[in-house]
């Protein structure tokens, strides 16, 4: 089970953490992701980040604004979210999965596992 926490309502230039706890998957999951999806569009891969090694992935889009880290202990994963614009309002979901280290972190990963979603809106 994937729980997302911490979206919101914020200004553009505002920011955001994102966290997702995973519990009963953490032992069989070594990649997990940050995902959205906005009315009326596909859902896009944002940022993954591999656990065995901290390797990362972002969507050219959020390069620069956005961070993801993990906590292994804790078996969650954050999102950073910074200087927000309108057009990252969207649905955030968390993904898990166990792939190969190049096929989490190379922009293709598919989860296993997913989240509820928790909404981010920016005006």
């Amino acid at each position: 089970q994937l729980v997302e926490s911490g979206g919101g309502s914020v200004q553009t230039g505002g920011s955001l953490t994102l966290s997702c706890v995973a519990s009963g998957v953490s032992d069989s999951n070594n990649c997990m992701a940050w995902f959205r999806q906005a009315p009326g569009k596909e859902r896009e891969a944002v940022a993954s980040i591999y656990r065995g090694g901290g390797s990362t992935y972002y969507a050219d889009s959020v390069k620069g604004r956005f961070t993801i880290s993990l906590d292994n202990p804790a078996n969650t994963v954050y999102l950073q979210l910074n200087s927000l614009n309108p057009e990252d309002t969207a649905m955030y979901y968390c993904g898990a999965g166990f792939v190969l280290p190049n096929r989490c972190v190379g922009g293709s990963f598919l989860p296993a596992w997913w989240g509820e979603g928790t909404q981010v809106t920016v005006s």
